[in-house]
């Protein structure tokens, strides 16, 4: 039985990663140069890859931790767990709406600072300046519409608030599951113009980088609340100091905090816990386990953040999986290799993203010295990146039950 191995850091869930089975040696002898890393917070910028490494599974939804150009480059898969914190982020979320709405935190500060015998009396004297307002009626505004964006914009329905929602990329998959009273709107700008609370959840990219910018400000009424626990850099802290001041913002509250942002009126920064929950952290750990096993015994990827998605039965006796550079007449090439070879080809499927792609072709051969020979062709062929032999077993993983497990953690 081949035995792969993992390295993980920050603290990954032990029971999670008991969804890699017992082919898998998890931080032991060849943690240096392992077949891949299961990570959460660890900062891989900077860093050199070992030369055995085919994937890193990153514990979460963010992948900005880690250098996807460079791994892309290395043939090196890079899965995230979409959802699996979710549930976490969106009790994150509400909890903060409405602790905003009436100024809890600022309530008990205050509350806090009272001396003397009469403090219920100093206390009722005093209590109007936090009275704030309830958030049923509200308009509230969800950037974002994936897995923890349509679960907010749903709760917050729900709480009887007007929800609009943006979200140009949204997936079919996820349209279905967002409420037919969640109003979806085709300009942000109409979101920074209607809603008296905005929650952004979308990645950090050159085109979502500060989008809560002056133009964005300028657009907003006043009084806006502002949460932001998707990343920091997608607000430009020093336009909204000026919103803050001008009453365009009436409150800031991220779990990103940088030291300009700290002990600022009108700003609550919390650590960066809104995904962390014991559930969560499980639930990352099992998606996580669950697609680097699946990858590694199978050559499938799922929730890869810089390949395609690539799903196929394994029915043959071999598999060749190859990462190549994507140009015209690859697979074609490939074909007539394997033609040359003397073996045919049972399936064969090919997908690309960007500058690679990723091809599964399952071999109708038993002879393993010329699937060997056919890999070593491969390997040294222009534009390949990366190949891989797998050899079928009676017992390949289909992680049905923990997926459902998963989806019942997630769901609930």
């Amino acid at each position: 039985m081949t035995t792969f191995s993992v390295k993980t850091y920050n603290n990954i869930n032990k029971i999670g990663l008991r969804e890699l089975g017992n082919a898998f040696q998890i931080d032991g002898d060849h943690k240096e140069n392992p077949d891949a890393y299961i990570i959460r917070s660890e900062n891989l910028h900077g860093t050199e890859f070992p030369e055995n490494l085919k994937a890193i599974a990153r514990a979460g939804a963010g992948t900005n931790n880690i250098p996807i150009d460079e791994a892309t480059d290395k043939g090196i898969v890079v899965f995230n767990t979409p959802g699996a914190n979710a549930n976490a982020v969106k009790e994150a979320v509400i909890a903060s709406t409405l602790l905003s709405a009436r100024d809890y935190i600022a309530a008990n500060e205050w509350v806090n600072t009272l001396t003397g015998d009469d403090v219920p009396k100093q206390v009722e004297a005093g209590k109007k300046q936090f009275a704030g307002s309830e958030i049923t009626g509200k308009n509230f505004g969800v950037i974002g519409l994936g897995a923890i964006g349509a679960r907010i914009a749903n709760d917050a329905y729900r709480l009887g608030m007007h929800v609009y929602g943006y979200d140009p990329y949204v997936s079919i998959e996820t349209a279905w599951n967002i409420s037919s009273h969640v109003r979806r709107v085709n300009d942000i700008k109409d979101i920074f113009r209607n809603c008296d609370y905005i929650t952004i959840h979308v990645p950090l990219t050159e085109e979502t980088k500060a989008t809560f910018n002056r133009e964005a400000f300028d657009v907003m009424g006043k009084d806006v609340t502002i949460i932001n626990f998707a990343r920091g850099e997608l607000v430009d802290n020093e336009a909204l100091f000026d919103a803050i001041e001008t009453g365009v913002v009436k409150r800031y509250i991220t779990d990103f905090g940088t030291e300009d942002l700290l002990n600022q009126e009108k700003i609550t920064v919390l650590p960066h816990v809104g995904g962390s929950t014991e559930e969560a952290e499980l639930n990352c750990a099992i998606m996580a386990g669950q697609t680097i096993r699946r990858f590694m015994e199978t050559g499938e990827i799922i929730n890869s953040v810089n390949f395609p998605n690539v799903k196929q039965a394994l029915t043959s006796p071999f598999r060749i999986t190859l990462i190549n550079n994507n140009v015209p007449n690859i697979v074609a090439r490939i074909s007539t290799r394997v033609s040359e070879a003397g073996i045919n080809i049972s399936n064969i499927i090919n997908r690309f993203k960007d500058h690679h792609a990723y091809t599964l072709l399952d071999l109708d051969e038993s002879d393993e010295s010329k699937v060997r020979a056919l890999a070593a062709e491969f390997d040294s062929s222009d534009n390949i990146v990366r190949v891989r032999i797998i050899k079928k077993s009676w017992k390949h993983f289909t992680g049905i039950q923990s997926a459902r497990l998963v989806r019942e953690r997630i769901k609930n």
